[in-house]
């Protein structure tokens, strides 16, 4: 059951998106509570990576998505493409029909960035605030839980196959059931980043 659980959760990590309006309790320039969940929830499984978009990160920092990327293009040594990318239009298209979101991140005429934890990391360097220092340690800490909990899903993925080799037929509809139980499950829908009114 615990083992199920964490499951859960890491799926929900991988495919929700970033909660809008959530960063009102966190005092300015210390990190809250509400901003480990908004780090969790944003969280998003592309191209192989977990990474964060940047209108995620410019409220978690509490600084304009613009000031980010600009600071980012001065420095855009420091963000090779495993470290940042820039989202292709059919990625654009496939996030907003997974969240339902009508806008494109707020009216913006270029596709979001997505950071991975490499390129988050270096974004400390890059913004040189304590705000963002505090932030980028809870979102360290959430990548590291997020790996914990995929590995136990990968683990657990692992003792099923060896427990379905060493049965026989009989048990197969269990497996089955149990196989049906771990697929991932469909995101909620809600808007990626801010709503006009919450701005």
């Amino acid at each position: 059951m615990a083992a199920k659980k964490a499951t859960d959760s890491a799926r929900r990590t991988v495919v929700a998106g970033p909660k809008a309006g959530t960063l009102g309790a966190a005092t300015k320039g210390t990190p809250s509570e509400s901003v480990t969940q908004r780090v969790e929830s944003g969280i998003l499984a592309l191209r192989g990576h977990r990474v964060l978009l940047d209108e995620t990160l410019a409220a978690l920092y509490e600084v304009p998505a613009k000031r980010l990327n600009e600071q980012v293009k001065r420095n855009i040594e420091r963000f090779p493409p495993d470290f940042m990318f820039q989202l292709t239009q059919d990625e654009v298209t496939d996030l907003r029909s997974q969240f339902a979101t009508s806008s494109s991140w707020g009216g913006r005429r270029t596709a979001p960035y997505a950071f991975t934890e490499q390129g988050v990391a270096m974004l400390s360097s890059v913004l040189r605030s304590p705000r963002a220092v505090a932030v980028n340690i809870e979102i360290m800490r959430a990548f590291v839980r997020l790996r914990g909990l995929l590995q136990e899903h990968d683990g657990l993925k692992r003792r099923l196959t060896a427990l379905e080799k060493k049965y026989d037929a009989q048990f197969r509809v269990v497996f089955d059931a149990i196989r049906d139980l771990m697929q991932p499950v469909l995101p909620t829908k809600r808007p990626v980043g801010f709503r006009k009114d919450e701005r």
